[in-house]
């Protein structure tokens, strides 16, 4: 259905993919991974026509396949409402039926024209297509209650919607029209668990072919059958068949074979200097030492010589070939260490028979839970159940409506806001440091390196920060202050897979206590030692995810 051959591109002089070919078959769901800024997206905008490559180029077969894209960016084109933006199939089809009915009027009044008849053609080929794919109301309503979209009514107007609501239902609308290849950029972000479940079974339901960009390591693992991996040092692409799992079994055992070849390709070099070395010198020490009129014997030692030389020259041509074997890279990502964290009591979060919402309708209520120092729980559930709310009242931005919030004895709280709102968006990366941390200016710049921030980068205004490089700065931050009690709202939203795992490592090594709202069961797996279920307004504790599902889910 689709193929891509050789595809390179620069911005600029910078090169960005080189050589990439690979094809999508039917029925394929396909994961495209790689860090970011390794060029995913401009792939995807390449395959799409958005983008015109330097080198190569695109099929599809048949070439009027109908291709969705779903983009990071929510693009509402002019819609007002729900059904507008969702083209729902009564709507839609009579603002199409209207504009062939205008053009075909015009047409039997005057002399037709070209241009006229042209746009009369286009105008019914759109009535064709929208009256083969509009979908019909209760289509609508399935998809948008998988994806939590429930309570949001058809007639609603888009800019009342949250930033997750919209892109939740930019998803909605690529699934409902039912494209024969759909190409998904970052689909997870802002799905609770439940959506992400549904969303895993339409996918394994879908008939078409699939090309999926995600970090989500879980939902990789339940929907693609193969891996595309962007390497950003090389900009080349490799496949690798199975899941995300299977990827990175396959991957770290080629990396640890490579880097056993490249060690023993390094005894047997130094090996061979060493015998070089000693020829020389033993050729060297003949000549120094011997009369001038043994002719035979200096003749011979320079013949040693010599052939010290041509090995030397052999080994130099071999170490500058394509035949030695590269050392594997060590590549950057950010660097999480979190401090020594202050010791506090026991108790680091009382919640007493609390209840909270907005204008007086709570969202939970009579809510009683302990966490304890050292403890590292995720909190999860539907979306606007109270997740961020919770987080709210516990760091006292919000008031609760009945019982209380309580900190324990010496507890410093590092809060991350969900829409990081919490960062000046006129502050730098290096003013957001040295405000919070006694360091001077080349221990801020050390530090902030760490996080990816180098060179000029640490004096960017936070408002032209992309959110991953906001996440990253918002991190650091709590960091530099030594917080012991972590709050987190979405914390690896904007993280790329390999900044998600040293994420988790830093989070298990982390002495001090972490209530983290996260939809990443991935993660909740590698992280937590316990979990929060907000739920129908009321929370419940469980041990871990499979406790979670036993008690009234099926496995996600």
């Amino acid at each position: 259905m689709l193929k891509v051959s050789n595809i390179t591109q620069h911005y600029g002089s910078e090169l960005i993919l080189k050589d990439v070919s690979f094809v999508l078959n039917p029925g394929e769901r396909v994961g495209l991974i790689g860090p970011n800024g390794s060029g995913k997206t401009t792939l995807l905008r390449i395959i799409t026509g958005q983008l015109a490559p330097d080198a190569g180029g695109v099929q599809f077969t048949p070439p009027e396949v109908r291709v969705g894209f779903l983009e990071q960016g929510f693009a509402h084109r002019g819609a007002q409402t729900v059904a507008q933006f969702l083209q729902m199939g009564e709507e839609a089809l009579a603002e199409a039926e209207a504009q062939v009915a205008a053009l075909a009027e015009t047409l039997f009044t005057r002399e037709p024209e070209p241009q006229a008849l042209e746009a009369y053609s286009e105008a019914l080929a759109r009535l064709e297509a929208l009256a083969a794919i509009a979908p019909a109301e209760h289509e609508a309503a399935a998809v948008l209650a998988g994806l939590g979209l429930a309570h949001v009514s058809l007639d609603t107007p888009l800019e009342i919607l949250s930033g997750g609501q919209k892109t939740r239902l930019g998803l909605a609308r690529l699934l409902l029209h039912r494209p024969e290849i759909v190409l998904l950029d970052e689909p997870t972000n802002h799905l609770d668990i439940e959506a992400l479940e549904w969303l895993e079974a339409w996918l394994r339901a879908y008939a078409g072919a699939a090309l999926l960009v995600s970090h989500d390591r879980a939902f990789l693992d339940h929907t693609v059958t193969r891996i595309l991996d962007l390497d950003p040092e090389t900009h080349t692409l490799t496949e690798y068949v199975g899941n995300y799992s299977a990827y990175l079994e396959t991957w770290e055992r080629q990396r640890e074979k490579q880097l056993a070849q490249w060690r023993d390709e390094q005894a047997e070099i130094r090996r061979i200097q060493g015998d070089i070395h000693r020829t020389a010198m033993q050729a060297l020490s003949v000549e120094l030492t011997t009369k001038p009129h043994d002719f035979t014997i200096r003749r011979y030692a320079k013949k040693v010589a010599q052939k010290a030389k041509s090995r030397e020259r052999k080994l130099e041509r071999y170490m500058e070939s394509d035949e030695r074997v590269e050392k594997p890279k060590l590549t950057w990502r950010m660097k999480l260490e979190f401090t020594e964290a202050p010791t506090s009591g026991r108790e680091v979060l009382v919640l007493e028979n609390l209840a909270a919402g907005y204008g007086g309708i709570p969202l939970f209520r009579n809510v009683d839970a302990i966490l304890g120092a050292g403890e590292r729980v995720a909190l999860i559930g539907p979306n606007g159940a109270g997740k961020t709310t919770l987080l709210k009242v516990i760091m006292g931005q919000l008031p609760p409506l009945e019982g209380r919030a309580r900190l324990g004895t010496h507890v410093q709280v590092g809060y991350y806001a969900q829409e990081q709102e919490t960062l000046d968006p006129d502050s730098t990366p290096f003013e957001v440091v040295r405000a919070v941390a006694a360091l001077s200016d080349t221990d801020v710049r050390s530090f902030l390196h760490y996080y990816l921030f180098s060179g000029d980068d640490v004096f960017i205004p936070v408002r032209a920060l992309s959110y991953g490089e906001r996440a990253r700065l918002t991190l650091a931050r709590m960091v530099a202050m030594g917080c012991n009690f972590l709050l987190l709202d979405e914390p690896i939203n904007h993280l790329d897979i390999p900044s998600r795992t040293q994420f988790e490592r830093a989070m298990t090594a982390f002495e001090g206590t972490v209530l983290a709202v996260v939809h990443d069961r991935y993660f909740i797996r590698a992280f937590a030692t316990g979990l929060w279920a907000l739920q129908g307004g009321a929370l419940r504790q469980f041990v871990d995810l499979e406790g979670f599902n036993r008690a009234g889910r099926g496995a996600p």
